[in-house]
């Protein structure tokens, strides 16, 4: 476990604004802040800020923030301790582990790990070797060639493609003379041990191997597709199974890995959409024609856990799943999974029994695009499949079937346009199968059901905010919120005297949000006082972070006599309010006895003019 000393030491020697230029080529400085296009967003002006004092960015657009830690969590899909211990090593320093019994298991846990990590690339880089240098790997390179993959294609290097020679342990011989062990070999799952006697065996043999890899570009798993028997094999045998996996393992969980995310999260970004198919050719195919977007699972149904990790680059995909039975099972099946990963779903649809690999090897790229580009809603597809299906229009029994699926379909929505449109999804699913006029009673109580679940949704998530009612804000918010921003701009205002004795004015919530950032001051390597960012705004509660965030990346103040000025003068608007506030008390308390409710109105409105005079304000 990874020390508070060592994590804030890398925090203060990280340059920020040098790692995000990595990814945000187009930053740029403007004031004390720097300003790009959002590497989360595509966007055409900037909104992307990054303040090197605090160290901390937040887009305007898409409202991410974070401090550097989080910004490689995000766009390279570290987890914590692999960011700082990515940045440390850029920087030069040693990591301090925790030297408690929980740092002691942590380190041992991170250490058998590392040989889980360190056998599966062993393992891929024999694989590339095979494919290039062993006499039976030309049935794998016919394979390629066929598809019409280049293994020297830019796009299809980082796929790490190879050859698992026929023989029984030739892959076992090679980690041994390496010094990986055979229980390593085991546990992910790339020797199977014997049933009988001792030893090990090659779970992959005679197979072109696909490497898959984690949000880090590490191999954690492998895909081996079955090639054409070799002469002598034996040919009443049952023909191999077309691909096999690796099983999961401490590194690999097959429902939350994508084959090809590694490789295609740029490019997802970029595009703001993601492209979804079903198998392992589909994806090297399509990065080898230019659509770098695409992913796919492996060899199970489309994922939660699948679709968040997608939702980390963008908040669209496509499915572009195979034109047969089981792609229209696949999109079914996808349904949920999009919907509660947040995922604006699409389908494009392909000729009936033809896969992406081979539509875009036989018409092309821009065919292939133009398909995308005609992709349907999900839930339009779904609605569709249910009413185009084949069934017997002569039974009304079967049509109002029909139109019960389509409403428990749509009483699944929880995406806010869709339930807007139930009503409309209704009518037209009744309109297709002609129910209104052969099944006149069937239709009313269908609609009153579609639109009771639409009721029942929108009380679970409360009302629209057009609806809400809006709260007056309370006397002096505004000045406290100014005067809070300027310290969040210039945190070293809290050493000047004046402005301290102006901060006895504030109270509630901006009074403890100035207490954390006093306790937040850190020197930094210079020996000037800071602001440490982000544990600053692991202290505020997430109505105050937004704020908070927003102010500590991009600051209002551009020196610190503006931001000192800010403070002085919101202070006497308080201490004003606060005066007219006493005197406001002090007159309805004096008449509350009499029962006099007209004379305190009218002195409480006295006293509001008298306030508004001394600030200027004039009269409402």
């Amino acid at each position: 476990m990874i020390s508070k000393d060592t994590i804030s030491l890398v925090r203060d020697r990280t340059d920020i604004v040098a790692v995000v230029s990595e990814i945000v080529p187009s930053l740029k400085k403007r004031g004390r802040r720097f300003v790009g296009l959002c590497p989360f967003h595509n966007e055409k002006t900037p909104s992307f800020h990054v303040n090197p004092d605090t160290g901390l960015f937040h887009c305007f657009g898409c409202k991410e923030s974070g401090d550097v830690f989080s910004f490689l969590e995000k766009t390279e899909g570290y987890a914590f301790a692999e960011a700082v211990r990515a940045l440390a090593e850029r920087a030069g320093i040693a990591i301090e582990e925790d030297r408690t019994a929980a740092g002691s298991d942590a380190q041992r846990h991170k250490k058998e790990r590392a040989e889980l990590y360190s056998a599966m690339q062993i393992a891929a880089t024999w694989y590339q070797e095979q494919l290039r240098e062993h006499p039976d790997a030309t049935y794998a390179t016919e394979e390629l060639a066929r598809r019409q993959v280049d293994p020297a294609h830019e796009a299809v290097q980082g796929f790490c493609l190879g050859y698992a020679p026929a023989g029984w342990d030739g892959l076992a011989s090679f980690l041994k003379k390496q010094g990986v062990s055979p229980a390593v070999g085991e546990t992910v799952g790339l020797l199977v041990p014997r049933s009988s006697g001792s030893g090990y065996y090659d779970r992959f043999r005679h197979r072109l191997m696909f490497a898959v890899m984690d949000g880090q570009g590490r191999v954690v798993a492998f895909s081996g597709r079955a090639l054409p028997p070799m002469p002598g094999e034996d040919a009443l045998r049952d023909p191999p199974p077309k691909y096999i996996n690796s099983p999961e393992s401490p590194i690999y969980v097959k429902g939350a890995t994508l084959f090809g995310l590694w490789q295609a999260r740029h490019a997802i970004r970029q595009e703001e959409q993601a492209i979804v198919v079903e198998g392992n050719f589909d994806v090297v195919g399509l990065h080898a024609r230019g659509l770098t977007n695409t992913v796919a699972p492996l060899g199970t149904a489309f994922t939660v856990d699948q679709a968040k990790l997608l939702r980390r680059y963008a908040t669209d995909l496509v499915l572009l799943f195979d034109g047969d039975a089981a792609g229209r099972k696949a999109a079914r099946a996808a349904e949920t999974a999009c919907d509660q990963a947040g995922l604006r779903a699409q389908v494009a649809v392909l000729p009936d029994r033809t896969d992406p690999d081979e539509f875009v090897r036989s018409k092309g790229e821009e065919a292939l695009r133009h398909v995308i580009g005609q992709a349907r809603g999900l839930l339009d597809y779904l609605i569709d499949m249910e009413l185009d299906e084949s069934f017997n229009a002569a039974d009304i029994r079967e049509r109002v079937a029909r139109v019960e699926r389509v409403a428990a379909l749509l009483a699944r929505q929880t995406d806010p346009v869709s339930r807007e449109m139930l009503r409309e999804y209704a009518d037209r699913a009744a309109s297709r199968l002609d129910l209104v006029r052969s099944a006149p009673n069937a239709y009313p109580a269908l609609v009153r059901k579609v639109m009771a679940s639409a009721t029942a949704a929108r009380v679970r998530v409360g009302p629209r905010p057009s609806e809400a009612r809006v709260k007056p804000r309370p006397p002096g918010q505004e000045e406290r919120k100014a005067i809070v921003g300027a310290l969040l701009d210039f945190p070293v205002l809290l050493d000047d005297s004046e402005v301290r004795e102006c901060l006895t004015l504030v109270s509630g919530e901006s009074a403890r949000i100035v207490a954390a950032i006093g306790k937040c001051m850190r020197l930094k390597a210079g020996g000037e006082k800071a602001l440490d960012g982000a544990e600053f705004l692991a202290q505020m509660p997430p109505a105050i972070q937004a704020f908070a965030s927003a102010r500590l990346a991009a600051p209002a103040h551009e020196n610190i006599e503006e931001a000192r000025a800010t403070v002085i003068g919101n202070a006497k608007k308080l201490r004003v309010s606060n005066v007219a506030q006493e005197a406001r008390e002090t007159v309805l308390e004096q008449h509350r006895d009499a029962g006099n409710w007209d004379a305190e109105v009218e002195r409480a409105k006295h006293v509001d003019a008298l306030v508004r005079q001394r600030q200027g304000m004039g009269p409402r």
